[in-house]
């Protein structure tokens, strides 16, 4: 029987080098499919020096929740300069950057963190939320604190690069901001396809808006959202749990358009009752949709 396998296989691959001699039969070769990205978005919760939930408690969890879902790209959410500087000399494979909703480095960032040795950074701006969207500071609707967005262009690194437009936000957060948060949708939308041109997108972000509000119908009627699209879903689909670990609404998302989403995960990591934040980070694995028909 060893005798007859080893005839065989020598034929087989005679006839095969046979072939790649001659061209007769050859298929062609493939082009090399992407990898998948990762990305994530996390309201990290301002950095505070007292009480249970301080940052010196928090970070170290915080660390090691981002070093252990490894995101390419995060789109973070009341992040503080010391709070990005701490994550990154603690993460050193990652950069981050932006400027705050006042236009400096003292108040909120909508910072994205990336990792270069994934994504090279194109191109990066911002804006504001507002009726003056190119006015730094800038606030309309009667919201309470300027808001902005945070954009970048990525390229994936590999023999057959990618680019993508990433977006990151914070919308209002009171009950009476309702219709700010819808305005502040329809202009993220609108600036979009200035942005992206015809690049497959990300937007995400904070929304403070549940799924029956105007504002997600906005959103998820133009882009969709990852969540229910995705193939496989894990953890608890609500978002913000106030460091119970009981999270009641769902108000942070993953929009994208361009993608399929393979797999999404919100990331309860913790370590006994302390939690990196008081909301859970939502992370998917996208896939171009353009290599996945």
């Amino acid at each position: 029987m060893t005798v007859v396998r080893r005839t065989i296989w020598g034929v087989a691959m005679a006839a095969a080098g046979l072939f790649a001699a001659t061209g007769a039969m050859a298929e062609p070769i493939p082009e090399p499919i992407p990898e998948p990205i990762r990305v994530m978005t996390f309201n990290i919760r301002y950095a505070s020096d007292e009480g249970a939930t301080r940052w010196a408690v928090r970070r170290p969890v915080m660390v090691e929740l981002i070093r252990r879902a490894a995101p390419d790209v995060i789109g973070t959410q009341e992040l503080l300069q010391r709070q990005g500087d701490d994550l990154t000399h603690a993460l050193p494979g990652y950069r981050w950057f932006g400027r705050d909703r006042r236009g400096g480095h003292d108040n909120e960032h909508m910072g994205i963190l990336y990792r270069p040795d994934r994504l090279t950074l194109v191109e990066h701006g911002d804006f504001w939320l507002s009726e003056t969207p190119d006015v730094v500071g800038s606030q309309s609707w009667g919201t309470d604190l300027p808001r902005m967005a945070n954009w970048a262009v990525f390229e994936t690194k590999g023999e057959k690069p990618h680019r993508f437009l990433f977006l990151d936000t914070h919308l209002a957060h009171r009950d009476e901001d309702a219709e700010a948060r819808d305005k502040a949708a329809a202009l993220i939308l609108a600036r979009l396809p200035a942005l992206a041109k015809d690049l497959p997108v990300v937007v995400a972000g904070d929304m403070n808006a549940r799924p029956d509000t105007a504002a997600y119908r906005r959103f998820a009627a133009t882009l969709t959202d990852a969540w229910p699209a995705a193939a496989r879903r894990e953890g608890p689909e609500m978002t913000f749990h106030d460091f119970t670990g009981t999270p009641d609404r769902r108000i942070d998302y993953l929009f994208v358009s361009g993608f399929r989403t393979q797999a999404i995960a919100t990331d309860s990591y913790h370590r006994g009752k302390t939690y990196p934040s008081d909301h859970f980070p939502v992370a998917a694995t996208l896939t171009f949709e353009d290599e996945t028909r």
